[in-house]
Formats: structure tokens, C-alpha cells, sequence
């Protein structure tokens, strides 16, 4: 069965979007963003909403494609999903590279 991506944010999940106009946030349209913010930033309550509203392979592919989570949660994520670090974008040079220059800690 496929899942039908949400359309808007729950209130308890706002705190997590500070810097856009969550009311106007369409996880339809930015799933990426969503998924990764929540994965990155959330608590236990908002990882539950993402994986019961997201498929896998979309969260997968966030993982994937999507360079700013930090490399503390991309690495966890990355062993939940079994997905190497040479394939979380993250990880991946000259990003990596990049961020350490900017904050070698």
C-alpha cells in the first residue's frame, strides 16, 4: 500500500521550523526538507510522525541527497537505514571537506 504523503505539519512539530512559515509548509511539495529537518532536529515524537507519513525510500533518499544534516545524526540514520556513509551526502567530498574547514570539531 502506498502511503499518501501529508499535507500540512502538525502543530506539536511547529518548534522544529522556526526559520519558514510552517502554516505554509507543504510536506507534499518538500518532503525532503521536512524529513530531514525532523530527522536531524527532532525529538522521538517527530522521527514516529516521519517514518509512520513518509515511505522508506523516500526518507532513504533524503539521507542520500540532502547535505545538511550533521554528521552525528547522517551517521546514525545512515546505520538505522544500512546505508553507507560514502552515500550520505554529508559524508560525501568536497562537502565534508568543506564543513570541516568551516568547524574542525
Amino acid at each position: 500500500m502506498k502511503k499518501t504523503l501529508p499535507k500540512r505539519i502538525p502543530k506539536y512539530l511547529y518548534r522544529f521550523f522556526w526559520d519558514v512559515n510552517v502554516k505554509k509548509l507543504n510536506p507534499q511539495k518538500y518532503p525532503y526538507f521536512v524529513i530531514a529537518r525532523l530527522l536531524d532536529k527532532g525529538d522521538l515524537k517527530s522521527i514516529e510522525w516521519v517514518r509512520k507519513n513518509f515511505p522508506e525510500e523516500i526518507i532513504k533518499n533524503t539521507l542520500e541527497n540532502y547535505r545538511d544534516f550533521s554528521l552525528r545524526s547522517a551517521n546514525f540514520w545512515g546505520l538505522i537505514y544500512q546505508i553507507p556513509l560514502n552515500k550520505i551526502k554529508c559524508f560525501q567530498t568536497p562537502y565534508y571537506q568543506t564543513r570541516k574547514k568551516l568547524w574542525p570539531y
